[in-house]
Order: C-alpha cells, then sequence, then structure tokens
C-alpha cells in the first residue's frame, strides 16, 4: 500500500470548502499525496484540471494513479473504497449508520450550502434575511442530528471524526466568516 500513497494528487484551491474536505480525509486516513494548486480558477485553469474533470472543470479532483476522482464527497468515498486499511474508517460499518452519515452529508451540501449561498449573493436585504434565517434553521437542524448521532460526544459518530465530520469540516471557515456577517 505504501506504493499507491505516492501515486495521489490533489488539485486544489486555497480558500476551497470542497477541497479542504478532501485534505481532512487524506490526512485522518494519514495517506501522502501531491498538492497542485490551481491558482486562478476564473480566468485560467490549468490544462491538468480541464483534462481531469472536463464535466464540471472545478475543484477538487484527486488524481489516482493517473486517474481522477471528482467531487469532495465521491472522493472521499473512493479513499474509503481504495485504501480501506489506511487510518481510521470515516464511514461507519453498519449499512444503516453508515446510509445515516450520507444523509447527513447530503443535507450539508443541500440545505447548508443553498442557505449561505442566499446570505453571500442575495442582491437584497431581504434576500440575505431570508438566507440567513435558512441558515439558522439548518444549524438547529444539525445541531439535533449531532446531538442525537453523536450520543453527547464530540463528533457525529461519537469518539471519531467520520463522513459527516469531514463533510461540515470543509466550511469551519465559512461558518467564522457567517458569524462575522
Amino acid at each position: 500500500m505504501a506504493g499507491q500513497n505516492n501515486q495521489l494528487k490533489l488539485l486544489g484551491s486555497f480558500a476551497g470548502p470542497f477541497v479542504l474536505r478532501v485534505k481532512l480525509a487524506l490526512s485522518f486516513k494519514g495517506l501522502s499525496y501531491e498538492y497542485i494548486e490551481e491558482k486562478d480558477l476564473l480566468n485560467n485553469k490549468s490544462e491538468l484540471l480541464l483534462k481531469s474533470n472536463p464535466v464540471h472543470k472545478k475543484v477538487p479532483v484527486l488524481i489516482h494513479n493517473g486517474k481522477p476522482v471528482c467531487e469532495s464527497m465521491i472522493i472521499i468515498q473512493y479513499l474509503e473504497e481504495a485504501f480501506a486499511d489506511a487510518g481510521p474508517s470515516l464511514l461507519p460499518s453498519e449499512p444503516h449508520e453508515r446510509t445515516v452519515a450520507r444523509f447527513w452529508a447530503s443535507y450539508i451540501d443541500e440545505k447548508l450550502l443553498s442557505s449561505w449561498m442566499m446570505v453571500f449573493r442575495g442582491k437584497t436585504d431581504e434576500q440575505k434575511a431570508e438566507g440567513t434565517r435558512q441558515s439558522l434553521a439548518v444549524a438547529a437542524t444539525l445541531e439535533g442530528a449531532l446531538s442525537e448521532c453523536s450520543k453527547g460526544k464530540p463528533f457525529f459518530r461519537g469518539d471519531s471524526v467520520g463522513y459527516v465530520d469531514v463533510a461540515l469540516g470543509g466550511f469551519v471557515a465559512w461558518i467564522h466568516a457567517l458569524e462575522k456577517l
């Protein structure tokens, strides 16, 4: 397996929350990788990025043995399967618990992200206020889920970091920015 670690490359950007998710997962799994910074995603995407993610043309992209894997949560699931023996498993082994983890990660991407976009991209004070209201409601729901799933322990999985923690962890900087707003 040590030889496989040297075959990982991650295309990313400095402030990308989705890239941070993958970095967190790679770190928790103890996997080494080459990081390739995409410096100008708006105006000058690299040929490697365009070749590796021709559909969406965005980061993150994990390249394993020359084969690209796109989308942060798909990359994390890929790491779980391709490197099952590396580090702790981020997904629970029990099928229902694994499904619950995937549900909450999806909830974060669908509900939390869309409400934040309303806050940051809203053109009127009313749109921004609605985004803030929705963000607080989503956060309350997530807090309830954390309480229930963690059984009072620090992570969604209880004592150890897992898939949902990584999904939410990518947004830590955004959470701090939203608090400032």
